[in-house]
């Protein structure tokens, strides 16, 4: 059984524990196509939960962030947006190395991201390319959480909700400081969170309402 399986077995397992460690991330890519652009850079924090006592926090002493080795450089406007300079691209950590290193990272934590979809699509299309199969980690989308426990909030980008809260981002659209601004945000709402779930499953369950709210641009 590859490590993959027994992953999937561990996460999948009836008697599992509920999880305590997530993991929220974000990812920096070549442009905004899932299926045909690059991955660049991930970054990641965890984050300890503890239901009984309600509390979240931020652990910044597990963290991860790796830079992929690119044959191809991104074009200069890509790289003013992210920071990843050429070298830093060109020096990067091979893909297979990067994906297995933070396939051991996240482990059978939940992940949570800022517009999930996007970062979501494409881990698993490199997770499938250099690890063979997909991660089977769950994932909840911070902003479907944001919208279901702020409505009425007109926010929709990162920051429109870093503004609403007065959050501050040392340098946007770098992984890591947009991991822990995301860390940041999910602590803002994470009082109404707790108020209306008692676990993990349960606030996969709230984030999927957010499909019933009516929100403006949609």
């Amino acid at each position: 059984m590859s490590w993959i399986a027994r992953l999937k077995n561990a996460i999948s397992g009836s008697d599992s524990p509920e999880p305590t460690r997530w993991i929220m991330l974000d990812v920096e890519t070549s442009g905004l196509n899932i299926q045909s652009d690059r991955l660049l850079a991930i970054a990641a924090i965890a984050m300890q939960v503890d239901w009984d006592k309600g509390t979240l926090g931020v652990q910044l002493g597990d963290s991860f962030e790796v830079v992929l080795g690119q044959d191809e450089v991104s074009n200069k406007e890509n790289i003013l947006l992210h920071g990843i300079g050429a070298q830093q691209q060109r020096e990067g950590l091979s893909p297979v190395l990067a994906m297995q290193s933070f396939a051991a990272y996240v482990g059978n934590a939940p992940l949570l991201a800022f517009h999930a979809a996007f970062d979501q699509g494409m881990i698993q299309r490199y997770s499938r390319k250099y690890l063979g199969q997909t991660l089977p980690n769950p994932w909840v989308d911070i902003d479907h959480l944001c919208a279901i426990t702020c409505e009425g909030v007109d926010a929709h980008a990162l920051d429109d909700w870093m503004a609403h809260f007065g959050i501050q981002c040392a340098v946007r659209h770098q992984a890591a400081a947009d991991t822990l601004a995301e860390c940041e945000l999910l602590q803002f709402i994470w009082p109404k969170v707790r108020a209306q779930c008692s676990n993990w499953a349960s606030m996969e369950r709230l984030a999927k309402q957010h499909r019933w709210l009516p929100r403006a641009g949609r």
